[in-house]
This record gives C-alpha cells, sequence and structure tokens, in this order.
C-alpha cells in the first residue's frame, strides 16, 4: 500500500457525541458489554498527561513510520473543530509523535484531544496550555518528517482497531473506540447504568450493604466458594 491521505471521514450528528459526552469511560465500557468493551478499551498504557482531562470527539486516524511524523501534521491539517486525532508509529519510542508546536496549532484549530500509541513530547507545556493528550510513552526522541504513512485509513491503537469516524472517549480512566453504529445502543445502556448506580448510592447512605443490593452470596455460591466461621490458623491446626 502507498502512502496516502483521505481528507475526509463520515460525519455522525453532534447530538450524539453531545449524549456519549455524558458518560465516563468505564460507563460507556461496561455499556458495550463482555466482548465489545474489552475489543474497544485501550490498555492502561494508554495514560492522560494531566489529571482531569476528559475528550469526547470522532477519530482523524495517523498511521507514521516508526521515527517519523510526518502524517501526523496531514492530519492535524485536515482535521476539524472537535475532532481527535488517533495518531500511531506501532509504539516504538523513536520519533515524538506530538510536542507543544503542534499542540498550539490544535488549540487554535479547536482539536478536542489527542491520542498517541508511541511517544510524546513538552508535555509540561502541553500541560500549561491544556492541549488534551493521551500516549503510552512520553520521550523527548527527535521525529524525521519523510514518511511513508497514511491518514484516514483503520489503524491499530493499543491493541484497539480504530476507523476514520470512530468515537473516541479519553477521560482519567483511559481511552475507548466506540464504533458509530453501536453509539446510540451504547448511550442507552450506559443511561440504564447510570440510574441504577444513583439508586444504589441513595440505599448505601441510607445505611443498606453493598454485598446485600447486589446479591453477592448467589455469586459466592454459584463459584462453590466455601465460607468458615474461623480463623486460618484455626483451621490449619484441626
Amino acid at each position: 500500500m502507498k502512502s496516502v491521505i483521505y481528507t475526509r471521514i463520515e460525519r455522525c450528528p453532534q447530538s450524539l457525541l453531545d449524549a456519549i459526552a455524558a458518560y465516563s469511560v468505564a460507563d460507556l465500557h461496561e455499556a458495550l458489554g463482555a466482548i465489545e468493551g474489552r475489543l474497544r478499551l485501550m490498555s492502561p498504557r494508554m495514560r492522560p498527561i494531566a489529571p482531569g482531562q476528559r475528550a469526547v470527539g470522532q477519530a482523524i486516524t495517523s498511521y507514521n513510520y516508526p521515527g517519523d511524523n510526518l502524517m501526523i501534521h496531514a492530519a492535524l491539517n485536515i482535521a476539524q473543530r472537535g475532532d481527535i486525532l488517533v495518531l500511531v508509529n506501532g509504539g516504538v519510542p523513536q520519533g515524538a509523535l506530538w510536542g507543544d508546536v503542534a499542540g498550539t496549532f490544535a488549540a487554535e484549530k479547536g482539536i478536542a484531544g489527542i491520542v498517541a500509541d508511541g511517544p510524546t513530547r513538552d508535555t509540561g507545556a502541553l500541560r500549561d496550555m491544556g492541549c488534551k493528550v493521551w500516549s503510552t510513552i512520553v520521550s523527548p526522541a527527535h521525529p524525521e518528517k519523510r514518511g511513508p504513512g497514511a491518514v484516514n485509513i483503520p489503524i491499530v491503537c493499543d491493541g484497539v482497531r480504530v476507523e476514520p469516524g470512530d468515537i473516541i472517549v479519553a477521560d482519567d480512566d483511559g481511552v475507548l473506540a466506540i464504533p458509530v453504529r453501536l453509539a446510540a445502543e451504547t448511550v442507552e445502556t450506559a443511561r440504564k447504568r447510570a440510574e441504577s448506580e444513583v439508586g444504589i448510592r441513595k440505599q448505601l447512605k441510607s445505611g443498606a450493604s453493598l454485598f446485600e443490593i447486589l446479591q453477592m452470596q448467589k455469586n459466592l455460591d454459584a463459584a462453590g466458594v466455601e465460607v468458615i466461621d474461623a480463623t486460618w490458623q484455626e483451621k490449619a491446626g484441626a
């Protein structure tokens, strides 16, 4: 495959992005279900450069040759306000994918956030300017700008397949990539889950036991757990 740049992505309604933005990564991860939830969640290696960061937007994807970041500039050039740049270089530490100069331009364009499977640098300056970045590596390593690479093709970012236009949700807990086709159902499930948790918190504040509310005894019984009313030492000496 030769180097290529696709200038457009399939856009979803802003109302859908706003609905997604009402929920945390944890809520949405649970709402996706056991399989999709794991497939769409990036690993704990993907961390925010500052606490309290949160971003929601559609993915502009950028594949960069290891040690090179030419295509992050192409992606930034075509991205629109509210988009999230998803940058990859195979996860290697060579060649910073993002820094403060690109961050300054991103702020001017209204880019919602940056997700990089690879190194970012100038993290202090990025924090100061409020540029929201999640990355797997922090390193000042010099990047080349020669290519090859591609923009707005399907990529694998920290083990998760991300297609152009996927809805990226990122916060203190991590980063989730939700296909647009799953977004509306995920929002509805997250809403029901959030409402349920509100009810649970009310019961807890009224003195109820979490063990009883969640009916954990049923889970213990199903798992075949033996409950012994004694210390380990007493049982061992019997």
